[in-house]
């Protein structure tokens, strides 16, 4: 039988997922500096929590689960895999209007797109959200852009810029070259401007039946501003900019950039985007507000903010960049088992360091020190117990330091302080 693994699926073996777990632990060290809050949701939804959320591409993209019985026969679905972080957040605060706002949460957690796999890109994926619900207040855009700031710095990264949009300028043009009614077409469109250029999306316009005049002014206002009746707007994001730049945010790393559209429907006010300037992989980061989503779900709508780190990507470009290190083995110790009749004390040892804190592995085999020694080297331990009958019978086992290469007898009663 042959065996593959479904296709943008991938298994993570440990020490590829020691790595990520190191990297995911400086990511929510900032999260929670800025005072946000831990929150899990399940894996799955009710189909009509996700549908309707993410515009026709989004949908497209979202994995559906099949009913059971005869609907489900019939190819009806009824649930689906959770295609982001932020619409089961909305649900959430929907159903628990009890939690005190505005609410700061974090959210770290694998989604699953029915996507076409490629560079730094699953059908399986972790994202990484904060999102502040509850305030209309520009701060929340702020610490949003912060804490991408200060995250990227923390995994290592200098070279990087975020850009700044707001929907209701892209709206603005829009209106200005008489296109509203397909508003939607236009945003579509603009997304795909930092993967096909402006040639490639003027192509794109003009076979979808708008005219080159319309494209013309559209990519004036883009590319120059000039954006009528949008001061209150443009006021608005410079002003988020400055709070940001007050948070720690290096002003040569965020920008205003009006051809930001950001492709879910959702999203209501300021958008942002951050971009690595020295690697062309694409978005590495993006958010915005949304203040009408929590309202599909509850009778009141609740403004909300957030935004996500692409996990996977950063991780990929770490990788080929040999950013990740894996410095940390399964464990500290090794106790070797002398033989069998001694197996029992080699365990008991184990337990001593265990309570000491040490994560402790022990020989499955017994016998023959010298492989246990090549499998304890193997494993990145930094001890080496052995425990023959001469140590035990005086109390006292012998510890290799791996690192240095020295040996000492020790008391077991000192053993855990000698290592310290």
């Amino acid at each position: 039988m042959s065996v593959h693994l479904a296709k943008g699926m991938r298994d993570i073996l440990p020490g590829e997922l020691r790595k990520r777990r190191s990297m995911i632990e400086r990511i929510q060290h900032v999260f929670e500096s800025f005072g946000f809050e831990p929150l899990q949701t399940p894996a799955v939804e009710r189909i009509e929590t996700l549908m309707g959320k993410y515009g026709d591409e989004g949908n497209k993209l979202i994995f559906r689960i099949l009913a059971r019985g005869k609907a489900g026969e019939q190819g009806k679905a009824d649930s689906a895999l959770r295609y982001d972080l932020t619409v089961p957040l909305a649900r959430v605060v929907a159903m628990n209007p009890q939690i005190p706002l505005p609410f700061k949460r974090y959210q770290i957690q694998p989604v699953w797109r029915a996507d076409r796999p490629q560079r730094g890109r699953f059908r399986e994926f972790y994202q990484c959200d904060v999102d502040v619900v509850g305030t209309e207040n520009g701060l929340a855009e702020a610490e949003c852009i912060a804490i991408v700031h200060q995250a990227l710095l923390a995994l290592g990264f200098a070279e990087f810029k975020i850009r700044l949009n707001d929907r209701r300028i892209l709206r603005a043009m829009v209106s200005e070259i008489g296109a509203l009614d397909r508003e939607v077409d236009i945003l579509v469109a603009i997304d795909k401007l930092d993967k096909i250029g402006e040639k490639g999306v003027r192509e794109n316009l003009g076979e979808q039946g708008f005219s080159s005049e319309q494209i013309d002014r559209l990519f004036e206002m883009l590319n120059n501003g000039g954006i009528p009746n949008v001061e209150t707007e443009v006021s608005n994001l410079e002003s988020i900019q400055q709070m940001a730049h007050s948070l720690g945010v290096d002003p040569s790393r965020v920008c205003i950039d009006y051809t930001l559209a950001r492709g879910l429907d959702y999203y209501t006010g300021p958008v942002f985007e951050t971009v690595l300037t020295d690697d062309n992989i694409g978005s590495v980061s993006g958010g915005g507000r949304y203040d009408g989503l929590i309202g599909m779900f509850g009778k009141k709508q609740v403004p909300a903010v957030g935004v996500s780190l692409g996990l996977e990507r950063l991780i990929t470009i770490m990788e080929e960049r040999g950013m990740l290190t894996d410095t940390e083995g399964q464990a500290d110790v090794w106790v070797t088992v002398f033989n069998s009749e001694y197996q029992v004390n080699s365990l008991e040892i184990a337990q001593i360091l265990r309570k000491g804190g040490f994560r402790t592995l022990v020989s499955m085999k017994a016998g023959k020190l010298g492989k246990q020694f090549k499998k304890a080297h193997a494993a990145g331990v930094r001890w080496v117990i052995v425990c023959g009958p001469d140590d035990l019978s005086s109390g006292t086992v012998q510890v290799k330091d791996l690192q240095s290469g020295s040996q000492a007898s020790v008391s077991l009663s000192k053993l855990v302080e000698s290592m310290q």
